[in-house]
């Protein structure tokens, strides 16, 4: 039985390339589908991924081009990765929607909060692209929003490793991995889980975060079923 009624789930773009140096693995995108069909039966499920994957591709040629028209060519790269993951779920029978922050026509609807709040109620699951639709938020930030939106009971971070430490544990085999974390540790150690305006937001709102390793068979199922998995950062917790 799924504990939570509503979760927003935050996607790194980088991870759907895989270890290509840009675009789409279709390995990655199916296994990232089938954690999400397997995980969704039950709980309304938002979903907001990145744009990294296929901005790498392009980021040389940005490099000198205005932070406003950059940040745009990384929203719209959002937008093609929110069709790809929406096509890989459809094609494991879930019902799955994309909503976009910005105007493209008629290939995906516009971000609407009426329409997507009846949608998760009905155990569905909404994609959002385009970020927050305005240059200067990152990916992250846009996800702390549209938690709030949604009025998400809980945020879920995926990563490729299996919590969040005290550096990187590529680099530092001393690294120590926390279970618990309030939002002041997160932003005074600047342990770099999600930039500062995201963190703030759900401080502000009270929104608990878990961070967790997507590569993990199962976890995501696991995590809304109500496993301890990853570490959970939440006002007020003690740093364990």
């Amino acid at each position: 039985m799924a504990r939570y009624r509503r979760v927003l789930l935050k996607l790194s773009g980088e991870a759907l390339m895989g270890s290509a140096g840009y675009g789409i693995d279709p390995e990655i995108l199916k296994g990232m589908a089938d954690a999400v069909a397997e995980a969704s039966d039950g709980t309304g499920l938002a979903i907001v991924v990145g744009g990294g994957n296929i901005f790498r591709g392009v980021s040389s040629s940005a490099r000198d081009m205005d932070r406003a028209e950059a940040d745009l060519m990384g929203m719209l790269a959002t937008v093609m990765n929110a069709l790809a993951l929406g096509e890989a779920l459809r094609a494991r029978g879930v019902v799955a929607h994309i909503q976009s922050a910005l105007p493209v026509g008629t290939a995906v609807p516009a971000f609407d909060r009426r329409h997507a709040l009846e949608y998760l109620d009905r155990g569905e699951v909404v994609i959002f692209a385009a970020g927050t639709g305005n240059p200067f938020f990152t990916t992250d930030t846009a996800a702390s929003l549209r938690a709030l939106e949604m009025r998400a009971d809980i945020m879920l971070k995926a990563t490729k490793v299996d919590g969040v430490y005290s550096a990187d544990p590529k680099r530092d085999p001393a690294a120590v991995r926390y279970r618990r974390l309030s939002y002041d540790d997160v932003l005074q150690r600047r342990l770099g889980v999600m930039d500062a305006t995201a963190i703030a937001l759900l401080r502000e709102f009270r929104v608990p975060l878990r961070v967790f390793d997507m590569t993990s068979p199962g976890a995501l199922a696991r995590i809304l079923a109500g496993a301890e998995e990853g570490t959970l950062v939440e006002e007020g917790a003690q740093c364990e």
